[in-house]
């Protein structure tokens, strides 16, 4: 009995997690790679990350949701090592950035999911939205300080620029939120009338 409900719930997990190892790998490299003094590549992959997390979190709580943080950030951090060696750039800058990414990411999807969960029975755009601007500001403080601080790279600004761009990035999500929410419970988008919606 036990291993027939786990299995609809591993099924029903292994695209948010395989997403979630995606954008960690994808953001850590990007992340490594600036446009100008004030932005890096990984800001504009990193805010997917909190699609990822509240998408789960709206169709199967907060425990599922920090399961799926759990399970495809050590996966993620491993596969983002592996990438950042594999395009030559020196172990400790690889591991250095893999650290701070992890502390930043673990603190930032728990405060995510903590917020998200406390706002869940407001409108619609008001969970995503809100929990993921405040994780966000958490993130790249802790990130862009334990990445690059001393490092004599302009970290500072491309922390205010990645900031910047989480904001804009944070409101552009909620569009696809949206747009899979009906698909992911549809019951909370298709009760009958008199029903809650």
């Amino acid at each position: 009995m036990m291993a027939s409900a786990e299995k609809p719930l591993l099924t029903a997990l292994w695209l948010p997690i395989l997403a979630m190892v995606v954008v960690i790998a994808v953001s850590n490299v990007a992340v490594q790679f600036p446009i100008n003094d004030l932005l890096t590549w990984g800001a504009f992959t990193y805010p997917v990350a909190f699609l990822v997390t509240d998408l789960t979190n709206r169709a199967h709580g907060p425990h599922r949701a920090r399961t799926v943080a759990m399970v495809g950030f050590p996966i993620g951090m491993v596969l983002s090592v592996v990438l950042s060696l594999q395009a030559d750039f020196p172990v400790w800058s690889a591991v250095r950035i893999a650290l701070a990414s992890g502390f930043a990411f673990m603190c930032a999807q728990m405060l995510d999911i903590y917020v998200f969960h406390r706002l869940r029975k407001m409108s619609w755009w008001r969970a995503p939205l809100i929990s993921s601007v405040s994780a966000s500001a958490l993130d790249t403080a802790i990130f862009f300080s334990a990445a690059f601080a001393a490092t004599g790279l302009p970290w500072v600004t491309w922390g205010l620029g990645d900031f910047g761009v989480k904001l804009g990035m944070a409101l552009v999500m909620l569009v696809p939120f949206r747009i899979f929410m009906p698909m992911i419970v549809p019951t909370l988008y298709n009760a009958p009338s008199g029903g809650k919606s």
